[in-house]
């Protein structure tokens, strides 16, 4: 199955892409949050596949009578688990608190509250499935991976946490833009998690579970 993983930064092109058929592979799209909900309304409709997503630090509260606050199409899986054909997936969205009324920002105490919400579906998916997680999104970066000192930059210990605990085979995020520091790699892979950042949009063919 190929994926459609985008996150951050608008890329006008895609539509230009998606139009002539240079996608038509792609089965689902991720988004790891920084993006207009217009943009991923506009990827869905072309493409016409199923849309995950999580919000990032520049989104906005959801709230659900405001279309604005959603993806028209999409499901925002912050704090979710869902299940795509035979792929499991589960989303973390917000980055590290770096101002006192900041919108989907969390100290690492309060980011580590919020993963903890996810350990009873973990244990279900466990019991039915027989592993807990194929792929987590998140907007952060984990903790010391691909992340940066600054204090806006700086990745959730927590999602450290959730790789461990869970041990997906994928981890796609956003949140620090690759391509513009130029410092690290992009992709890591870390106790058997490939982690991946998808700044600004990365096509990833994945294999299901049995």
């Amino acid at each position: 199955m190929k994926i459609l993983a985008v996150s951050d930064e608008v890329v006008e092109r895609l539509y230009a892409l998606c139009a002539s058929g240079h996608f038509k592979n792609i089965e689902l799209i991720l988004s790891c949050g920084d993006l207009p909900y217009t943009y991923l309304e506009n990827l869905v409709t072309l493409l016409n596949v199923s849309l995950f997503y999580v919000p990032g630090n520049h989104d906005p509260d959801y709230h659900p009578n405001d279309a604005r606050t959603h993806a028209e199409g999409g499901s925002n899986l912050d704090l979710k688990l869902a299940r795509h054909r035979k792929f499991l997936i589960g989303g973390f969205g917000g980055s590290i608190r770096y101002r006192p009324d900041g919108t989907n920002q969390y100290t690492q105490t309060e980011a580590y509250y919020r993963a903890s919400r996810l350990i009873p579906r973990l244990l279900l998916n466990r019991l039915y499935y027989g592993r807990a997680m194929d792929a987590l999104i998140t907007h952060s970066p984990p903790f010391g991976i691909q992340d940066e000192d600054t204090q806006a930059h700086q990745g959730l210990k927590a999602i450290n946490w959730l790789l461990r605990v869970a041990k997906p085979r994928y981890h796609f995020h956003g949140h620090t833009h690759f391509q513009r520091r130029n410092l690290s790699p992009s992709e890591t892979t870390l106790s058997g998690t490939r982690i991946v950042n998808v700044f600004p949009y990365k096509v990833i063919e994945i294999h299901h579970q049995p």
